[in-house]
């Protein structure tokens, strides 16, 4: 599966941005990951192919929205109210088959796009 993320830009603290994944296939769950300078990668959002089953990290919940378009493989990711801790490079991966887990973590994953930088200023 190849992935390719855009949408990432500059913007000020409380603006929007929406990010795009655009999948080669999909598979059973997408999901949106970010790593600011000098830290781990973390979980951001998730979203499975089928259905509507979506999580968030707290950090982003009730200012971040997942969805997915499924006639274009494309998942999106809403982000409202940004600050200035939203800083980072955004990664979309993709899990290609059922697994049994909670998809908050790295490993549960095996494509990555090549990431979308993010930058919010105060």
């Amino acid at each position: 599966v190849q992935l390719q993320a855009s949408g990432g830009g500059s913007v000020q603290a409380g603006e929007s941005l929406r990010l795009s994944c655009v999948a080669s296939r999909s598979g059973y769950a997408v999901g949106w990951f970010r790593q600011a300078p000098g830290k781990e990668r973390e979980f951001v959002s998730f979203i499975r192919w089928s259905g509507s089953s979506a999580a968030y990290a707290e950090s982003v919940k009730g200012r971040f929205t997942i969805s997915r378009e499924d006639a274009k493989n494309t998942v999106y990711l809403q982000m409202n109210g940004l600050k200035p801790e939203d800083t980072a490079v955004y990664y979309c991966a993709v899990r290609s088959i059922e697994y049994n887990g909670d998809y908050v973590s790295t490993r549960e994953y095996e494509y990555w796009g090549q990431g979308t930088q993010v930058t919010v200023s105060s």
